[in-house]
C-alpha cells in the first residue's frame, strides 16, 4: 500500500512520536507555522483525499499541522459545527490524521518535493489541477511598460519548443487566469557571466522567483505569452526582468494553478494590488460570470491604476426575445482605486481595505457572493476574516492568497 494514498487516526497526539521518526531540525517549527498560515486549502484538500470526513463534515471543520515526520504529515481536524451535521457527528473530539509521504525523508530538504508530490495525489484524486514540475524555456521578444511600474515581458516558444529544450508549447495554456510560472533567476545570471567572464556577475539575492502568466496565445509560429513584472526598488526580480534583453532564454522550473472557479457564479469581489493584478486582468478578459466584478485596486502609484484601462469584460447573456439564443454583449466592471502611502509597504492595510468596501456598500448595496484577492502575506492573513465578518460568508468563498512578502 503506497503510504501517500493512507491515513491512520489516533486520539492522542503524544502517541505520534512513538509511531514515526522525529527529523530533529529546526526549520521543521517555521516551515510548520507557514504552511498553517498560508496552505490550509492545501490541508484540506489532503482530508478530502485522504481522510473518512465528508464534504459536510470539512465545510465546518479547523485543520492544523501538528507535526512532520520523515514518514509523512500529522494534520489535527476541529469540528466547528454548532450542531451536529449527521448523528454521527455528536460529541465529535479533534480527531488526529497521520497521511504517510510516497518515501520517507532523509533530510528535511527533501520535504518541499514529497510535500508536493502529496498534493499532486490529493488533487488528482479529487479531479483538480496541480502543481507541476515541469521546465520550460522561452524567448525574450522585446520588453515595455505598460504602466507606470509595471514592466511587459514578451515572450515566445516555438511550435517544436526551444531548440536546446525539451519544453512543450502544447502545455502553455491559453485560457487560464492566476497560471503562475517559478523563474529560474540564477539561469540568467550563469549565463550573463558564461557571456562575459570579465565581468563579476553577481548570483541574485533570490535565485527564483514565481510571476503569473499575463495571458498566452498560440500562433503559426508557436506560443505568444506575456508576463508583467511589477518594478518595485532594488528586487530580485525587477532587476532581473529590467536586465533581460531581446534573444534571452527565460527559464521556468514549476507551474501553479489559480484557484479561481468559484467565481463562475454570484457577485464577485476581487482585490488585487500590483502583484495581482495580472490575475485579475485575465480573469476580466476570460470572465465566466453573468454579473460583473467589484474590484478594489491597491497601488503605492496613482499612475498603476490605469493598468485596467484597455480591459474589456464580455459575457455571453441570454436573449430575451429568443430563450435558446445567446449573445455576446461588452459590461464595465467597477474598480475602487486605493492609493497606499509607499511608507505603508509590508504594514497590514487590511482595516482600510475593509473600511473601503464598507463604505461603498454602505451607498452602493451589493450582495457579495464570492471573494477573491491576492495580496501582502501580513494583509491577506489579516483581512480573510474581516472579510468573512463583513460579508457574512463561508471559509471557502473567500479566497484571499498571498502573493508576496515583505521581508
Amino acid at each position: 500500500m503506497t503510504l501517500a494514498s493512507s491515513f491512520v487516526t489516533t486520539p492522542d497526539l503524544d502517541d505520534q512520536a512513538q509511531l514515526y521518526t522525529d527529523l530533529n531540525d529546526p526549520e521543521i517549527a517555521g516551515i510548520i507555522a507557514h504552511i498553517n498560515e498560508e496552505h490550509i486549502d492545501e490541508l484540506l484538500g489532503f482530508l478530502r483525499a485522504f481522510s473518512p470526513l465528508s464534504a459536510a463534515e470539512l465545510e465546518h471543520t479547523e485543520v492544523q499541522l501538528t507535526a512532520i515526520y520523515a514518514e509523512g504529515i500529522c494534520l489535527q481536524a476541529k469540528s466547528l459545527a454548532t450542531r451536529p451535521i449527521d448523528s454521527k457527528d455528536s460529541h465529535r473530539q479533534p480527531q488526529s490524521f497521520f497521511i504517510g509521504f510516497a518515501a520517507p525523508l532523509t533530510q528535511v530538504d527533501e520535504l518541499q518535493e514529497q510535500y508536493i508530490l502529496l498534493r499532486q495525489r490529493a488533487d488528482k484524486k479529487l479531479g483538480k489541477k496541480t502543481i507541476k514540475l515541469t521546465r520550460q524555456v522561452f524567448v525574450v521578444e522585446r520588453s515595455y511598460k505598460v504602466s507606470e511600474n509595471m514592466l511587459r515581458l514578451e515572450l515566445s516558444m516555438d511550435s517544436q519548443g526551444h531548440r536546446h529544450d525539451s519544453s512543450s508549447p502544447d502545455t502553455v495554456p491559453t485560457n487560464e487566469a492566476g497560471y503562475a510560472y517559478l523563474f529560474d533567476l540564477a539561469h540568467n545570471a550563469m549565463t550573463a557571466s558564461s557571456s562575459q567572464p570579465s565581468k563579476n556577475t553577481a548570483p541574485p539575492a533570490r535565485a527564483q522567483v514565481y510571476y503569473t502568466l499575463r495571458k498566452a496565445w498560440r500562433s503559426a509560429d508557436g506560443v505568444q505569452a506575456w508576463v508583467d513584472v511589477f518594478l518595485h526598488g532594488d528586487t530580485s526580480g525587477g532587476n532581473w526582468a529590467m536586465a533581460l534583453q531581446v534573444g534571452d532564454t527565460v527559464v521556468t522550473k514549476r507551474e501553479f494553478p489559480e484557484k479561481v472557479a468559484h467565481l463562475h457564479t454570484g457577485q464577485t469581489l476581487l482585490i488585487v494590488d500590483e502583484t495581482s493584478m495580472p490575475t485579475a486582468a485575465r480573469l476580466l478578459e476570460l470572465w465566466d460570470n453573468p454579473t460583473p466584478p467589484l474590484i478594489i485596486c491597491v497601488t503605492q502609484d496613482a499612475a498603476d491604476q490605469k493598468y485596467f484601462d484597455d480591459i474589456t469584460l464580455s459575457i455571453d447573456a441570454k436573449d430575451s426575445s429568443k430563450n435558446s439564443a445567446r449573445h455576446h454583449i461588452d459590461r464595465h466592471f467597477t474598480v475602487l482605486p486605493m492609493i497606499m502611502d509607499p511608507a505603508s509597504v509590508g504594514q497590514n492595510v487590511a482595516p482600510q481595505i475593509d473600511r473601503q468596501l464598507a463604505d461603498y456598500l454602505a451607498k452602493q448595496p451589493l450582495q457579495i457572493d464570492k471573494v477573491w484577492g491576492a495580496l501582502e502575506a501580513k494583509t491577506a492573513k489579516a483581512l480573510r476574516p474581516l472579510l468573512q465578518k463583513r460579508l457574512g460568508l463561508e471559509r471557502s468563498d473567500v479566497v484571499v492568497k498571498v502573493y508576496w512578502r515583505h521581508d
